[in-house]
């Protein structure tokens, strides 16, 4: 991942926390939920409510722990596009250091069928140009 990629900084709440006083595991996929909706937002200029698309998988890495005190970011980048997936890349960053890794895909779908369908042209222009692919 590269200084450049999208980035969001997340609040560690003390909810997050297992008893060890560490993030729990399952709250770093709302860290990446967080940074792929602010992704959607920005680039694609399209407010949650009217992304029709649904996580297909979700994968994640862990490095190190993050607690409480740690200035959390998450980057991401999208590295290609699919007909109607859209694979996305994420780090989670504590203290400017990597504390996991992960991958999810979105899949593009018909709100009528609840089936797949291609990527919008407009959101496949904008993620190719913001990206550089």
């Amino acid at each position: 991942m590269t200084d450049d990629s999208f980035t969001v900084d997340v609040d560690v709440r003390y909810r997050d926390l297992d008893t060890m006083g560490h993030v729990n595991n399952a709250v770093y996929a709302s860290y990446f939920e967080q940074a792929r909706v602010a992704y959607f937002e920005e680039v694609l200029d399209v407010p949650l409510h009217e992304i029709e698309s649904v996580l297909a998988s979700l994968e994640i890495d862990f490095r190190r722990p993050v607690e409480i005190d740690d200035e959390v970011t998450v980057a991401l980048r999208v590295p290609e596009l699919g007909t109607s997936s859209i694979p996305m890349e994420y780090e989670v960053r504590a203290d400017g250091t990597v504390a996991a890794t992960g991958e999810t895909v979105q899949v593009a779908v018909d709100e009528e069928t609840k089936s797949s369908r291609p990527i919008p042209d407009a959101w496949r222009e904008q993620i190719r140009q913001f990206e550089g692919l």
